[in-house]
């Protein structure tokens, strides 16, 4: 079937309704954040063998959740420090194959090596469609440099970095935002800005906590002195004043006298000044 010329020299993107490009687009973004890792069931469990499979560059891990048993696992430390070094690791979903079986998981505690801060041990829950859980979802502020309040000084004083949330466990949230366009000294951030979804709500109920607040700057003042001590300095400044007026004019007459002493001594008389002269002796 040949294809007319406004067809193919239209965008592709054109042919597709809005609709249908917001879902795409959706999927696309909710699987970028999706990641995977590698799983092996390990049936040991003593200190011993645990120490032996992190010497082997991996991490024990527990996958616990729903109606199936607990399984014990372990993951590589390589991947598993990428996957941390992620922005919201603990929020994100990760796809979690065991014996080649993928199933949904979300981290929910990762502990560490007292010395080395190495990973050693992932706690994993399993996520099931329908099933509302706790979580906490970043917020990110965007938009500061359109904010006039930021530009004349002003203080962005963040008091909940992460919100908890109890949402189903496939609509979590990637973060919280909060746009400072236009916002100026004085306005406050409260959960009751931001749009969540009607099944998503905050832990915290009963009031509309803030989130985040922008002050004016703080400057700092000197502190005053009081007025005694500011007529004490005067009157010593006063009296320093005096006193070195009084040794700048001693130095000018002794100045002045000696220059007349060298005066006197310059008039003088060339003959009193030579000594006499000595007259030849007569011949007899």
């Amino acid at each position: 079937m040949r294809q007319s010329k406004e067809y193919l020299t239209q965008p592709r993107y054109q042919i597709y309704s809005n609709n249908y490009l917001d879902y795409l687009l959706t999927w696309v973004k909710k699987l970028s954040f999706m990641n995977s890792l590698n799983a092996n069931i390990r049936d040991n469990s003593t200190k011993g063998q645990l120490n032996a499979i992190r010497n082997k560059g991996e991490v024990p891990a527990i996958v616990y959740g729903g109606k199936d048993q607990n399984q014990k696992v372990s993951i590589s430390k390589k991947l598993l420090k990428v996957l941390i070094e992620k922005e919201n690791f603990l929020s994100n979903i990760i796809s979690l194959k065991v014996d080649g079986k993928p199933q949904n998981v979300l981290p929910r505690e990762v502990k560490y090596h007292i010395l080395s801060d190495e990973p050693t041990h992932v706690d994993f829950l399993r996520v099931l469609p329908g099933v509302k859980i706790k979580i906490e979802v970043p917020v990110n502020f965007i938009n500061q440099e359109k904010s006039p309040g930021l530009k004349r000084g002003g203080v962005l004083n963040i008091v909940r970095r992460a919100v908890e949330l109890r949402c189903p466990s496939e609509k979590i949230p990637e973060n919280l935002t909060i746009d400072l366009d236009g916002v100026d000294i004085g306005e406050s951030f409260k959960i009751s800005s931001i749009k969540l979804d009607s099944d998503v709500t905050p832990t915290i109920q009963g009031r509309d906590f803030v989130i985040a607040t922008l002050a004016a700057p703080t400057v700092m003042k000197e502190p005053e002195k009081p007025a005694a001590e500011e007529t004490a300095e005067g009157v010593e400044g006063a009296e320093g004043v005096e006193g070195a007026a009084a040794a700048a004019e001693g130095d000018k007459s002794t100045t002045d006298g000696s220059k007349g002493d060298k005066k006197e001594s310059d008039d003088k008389k060339p003959s009193e000044n030579k000594p006499a002269e000595k007259k030849p002796a007569e011949k007899k």
